[in-house]
């Protein structure tokens, strides 16, 4: 048996839970992730030689309550705190509390640290992910990830952040935190902005199990199952999104056959659960909408661009940017033609952002490409490929620049 792999396993199970019930202790997360560190790797140390014991969970609680108990001695803290570490009664299982999971990730994903930060320790603390795998996900090296993780959780204590559920008021906009941190692992996975890979699945699918973990501890949020919904949708899609070659297949072009109808299933009922509360639809609510438009939809060309074209508009007027104007435009293309999809895109040439967005010429360029208008096509997909963050993508560009000048 491989007994590393074993206590990985466990701890990407138990991580969370144990992090939870040493912060109720301590009173500092990041003190709290750092004994939970420390019982992994004791048990990285002894389950090899000793075996893996019947309660995996239970032994690391074990391990890091001695180590807290150790601490809290070495550094002479109040004889209050000691007694109430030494005496809680919930040292003798797993803190199961809802509320406390959800304490976790509001504390993960507080606003007072930067979103590369927030992402970096939801992965540690709610993922179970280490340094090194963290590292890898966003090709960064892993000094970086733990010295990132590192300042977070200071920054963390030095701004006092409880630990603790937000209020009633304070929820949307904390929420709406969490769930971007959440979007921006997904994202990281779906569409990776560095490296030479199209898909980084594993990491896709970490974020969908943070946001499957939150849709159930916040079952009444509809934005919450909206994010689930997108995401799954999305991901129903990873198994053809890559040709034998390697090289990226498009939407298009997709083998829909072949794409994860599971997936799908469950994608378009977290989408039913958020319309179904009855509240205004949200951004992600929205992108899940449109995400469920072309999973319904057999082929490309039996898609329902008016009603995707609508869902556009909407999200348009409640999240206004130009990204947004440019999937609009993909949307209208299909929907109205290529005329109008270029009045759209030449509405928002100018804004700065497209200047530096290579997708913004990679549309652009095929909608000039369906007018006739060749030289201006490839010219627009070769400026395009200049700014590609990533060799996949640039090459993909490059080719269809060569195909409009063939």
């Amino acid at each position: 048996m491989d007994v590393r792999r074993t206590v990985e396993a466990v701890w990407r199970m138990e991580s969370a839970r144990l992090v939870i019930a040493l912060t109720r202790l301590v009173r500092d997360v990041g003190l709290a992730e750092d004994l939970a560190q420390e019982a992994f790797a004791a048990a990285l140390a002894q389950w090899p030689g000793e075996g893996v014991p019947d309660k995996p969970g239970a032994w690391l609680m074990a391990v890091a309550h001695r180590k807290a108990v150790d601490l809290i001695r070495r550094e002479r803290v109040r004889d209050e705190k000691y007694v109430q570490l030494v005496t809680d009664p919930t040292l003798a299982g797993q803190v199961e509390a809802a509320d406390d999971m959800l304490a976790l990730m509001f504390i993960a994903c507080h606003p007072v640290l930067s979103p590369e930060s927030r992402a970096a320790l939801t992965l540690r603390m709610i993922g179970g992910l280490g340094t090194e795998e963290i590292g890898r996900a966003f090709l960064v090296p892993s000094a970086t990830i733990g010295q990132r993780i590192s300042r977070a959780k200071r920054t963390l204590a030095e701004a006092h952040v409880p630990f603790a559920v937000p209020g009633t008021a304070e929820l949307p906009k904390r929420l709406s935190a969490v769930l971007e941190v959440i979007y921006l692992i997904f994202n990281e996975g779906y569409a990776p902005t560095s490296g030479d890979r199209w898909l980084r699945q594993d990491l896709a699918e970490d974020a969908m199990r943070l946001g499957r973990v939150l849709a159930g501890l916040l079952p009444r949020e509809p934005e919450v199952h909206g994010l689930v919904a997108l995401m799954e949708l999305h991901a129903s899609r990873f198994g053809v999104r890559t040709g034998a070659d390697g090289q990226p297949v498009l939407l298009e072009d997709q083998d829909r056959s072949r794409w994860d109808r599971t997936l799908i299933a469950h994608g378009l009922a977290e989408l039913g659960r958020a319309v179904n509360l009855g509240r205004p639809l949200g951004p992600y609510t929205l992108q899940a909408a449109i995400a469920g438009c072309h999973a319904r939809a057999r082929t490309f060309a039996e898609t329902d661009w008016e009603a995707v074209v609508a869902l556009y508009d909407a999200l348009a007027q409640l999240a206004p940017s130009p990204v947004v104007e440019l999937n609009r435009a993909v949307a209208v293309l299909h929907a109205d033609g290529a005329e109008a999809a270029l009045r759209l895109l030449d509405a928002i040439r100018d804004d700065p952002r497209m200047a530096r967005y290579h997708l913004y010429g990679a549309v652009r360029g095929d909608v000039l490409r369906r007018l006739g208008r060749y030289p201006e096509a490839a010219e627009e997909l070769e400026r395009a490929a200049g700014l590609a963050p990533t060799p996949h993508e640039r090459r993909l560009l490059l080719h269809r620049a060569a195909a409009v000048n063939a």
